[in-house]
């Protein structure tokens, strides 16, 4: 059978890109791979030459018409080009597929020798919500022999019930003494021991991947303008109401991305041993974005339950645990509180260790929610595009989608000042290939599920 780099090509106006990229985000998590226009043109890129390619390269070809209709772009181009493929391949199994968007309720004339194909509708102005629309668009992209068992999971619902445990942890809050102030030598650490939920994935071979309960919540997103290592790209400061979701206790861990990584593939291949510090209890590093959305895609297959990347608003919301303060331990930071270079300092605190490497997870406190290593250890992957700043920025928890190729990445990391490691501070990859891999980035799972069950 013949491999596809792409599983289908979205042709769209430009104007209907929002709830294209929507659906394409939802292809992803059911670990399908959608070509998307800005996602793989590039400056000084031969539009012509790329969107063949792209179709050339993917099993199947979408495009969709809204009230906009045919954009230029959609109608010179990839319609023509689209269909000009199915005549040449479809005795090799390449299928157009039809779909309307839900401002649209008929299909249009300009269309009209097109109507003898099966169009899909989307009837839900929220186009993420429409699973049956959804599934028939999946089932199209899988082709006639796909009955349903490999999809990578089923959508979040009520029905997907998890089980908790309680598990107590204990936090810290950084207390300055006073009077001593100037001379930099800030800290007292206070501990705090607190309880939270969480269940256990079992990845098999005894490995345990441990997912915390983070409970729904509004808090305010970004950086006041006053804040030491304030940048610009922190605001402005806005209110975001949160879901509830599970997010991993830790980042992943070279043992834990090893037993995922021998999963069956879903889209690309995985090295089992990328790192660059060795160790089962290490966070993985040295993983770039589209590795991380493999690592997810093959999980939620195995788990039959939605993993992802926490989108950015989840993950300050997550890393904040409830604090306003630059770190949720208080107005400074400490490395016997997180992983971080020691040689420089913040607000008041006083210089500390700089270890030059990882650290196990879970060898500092947990902050106020139970996750360990949100400051400092290794940057992390959000499901975010990167922007310049907050303006027009979702207030719903979901993810920021770009149109670029620039990725989100959250907490600071081992090497770097500690202002990064502030719980609005944002930081950017331009690529996500397999090309643009350090040995500071890492990621930690999101898992969205229904009701808990205590």
């Amino acid at each position: 059978m013949e491999k596809f780099e792409f599983d289908v090509f979205l042709a769209h106006n430009s104007k209907d890109k929002p709830e294209v990229i929507k659906i394409a985000n939802k292809l992803r998590e059911r670990g399908l791979n959608p070509w998307l226009d800005k996602e793989q043109i590039f400056p000084g890129d031969n539009i012509q030459e790329v969107v063949f390619r792209g179709i050339s390269q993917s099993k199947v070809g979408a495009f969709f018409i809204s009230q906009n209709r045919l954009g230029a772009f959609q109608r010179n181009l990839e319609l023509g080009a689209i269909i000009q493929f199915f005549l040449e391949k479809k005795e090799n199994g390449f299928r157009v597929i039809p779909i309307l968007l839900p401002d649209i309720s008929d299909i249009p004339d300009e269309l009209y020798h097109l109507k003898q194909w099966a169009w899909i509708r989307f009837t839900n102005s929220n186009v993420e919500e429409d699973e049956e629309a959804l599934q028939d668009l999946i089932r199209g992209i899988r082709g006639r022999n796909f009955q349903g068992k490999d999809i990578a999971y089923p959508p979040p619902s009520p029905n997907n019930n998890i089980p908790v445990t309680s598990f107590k942890f204990e936090t810290a809050e950084l207390i300055l003494k006073p009077g001593v102030l100037s001379l930099g030598k800030s800290s007292e650490i206070k501990r705090i021991t607190k309880n939270a939920n969480y269940f256990g994935e079992d990845l098999g071979n005894g490995v345990i991947l441990e997912m915390v309960a983070i409970p729904d919540g509004t808090f305010i997103m970004g950086s006041p303008e006053n804040e030491e290592g304030y940048h610009s790209s922190q605001s402005p400061q806005h209110q975001v109401t949160v879901p509830p979701f599970f997010m991993g206790k830790y980042p992943v861990t070279q043992q834990q991305w090893r037993v995922v990584a021998a999963l069956k593939k879903v889209n690309i291949d995985l090295e089992s041993d990328p790192s660059r510090f060795k160790g089962d209890n290490l966070p993985v590093e040295c993983v770039s974005w589209n590795d991380a959305q493999e690592f997810c895609a093959r999980l939620s297959r195995m788990a039959n339950k939605t993993y992802r990347l926490p989108t950015e608003a989840e993950w300050e919301y997550a890393c904040r645990g409830g604090t306003t303060t630059p770190f949720y331990c208080g107005e400074t930071i400490s490395t016997d509180l997180a992983n971080y270079n020691g040689n420089y300092t913040y607000g008041q605190g006083q210089k500390g260790e700089y270890r030059k490497k990882t650290t196990e997870v879970g060898k500092f406190p947990a902050n106020p929610f139970g996750l360990y290593d949100m400051c400092g250890n290794v940057w992390e992957w959000c499901e975010d595009g990167w922007h310049e700043n907050y303006i027009n920025a979702p207030i719903d928890g979901s993810a920021w989608t770009s149109l670029g190729s620039r990725r989100m990445m959250r907490g600071g990391s081992w090497f770097l000042n500690p202002r990064l490691c502030r719980s609005a501070s944002r930081n950017n990859v331009n690529r996500v290939e397999r090309d643009n891999i350090y040995f500071n980035i890492g990621f930690r799972v999101v898992c969205v599920v229904g009701r808990i069950i205590r």
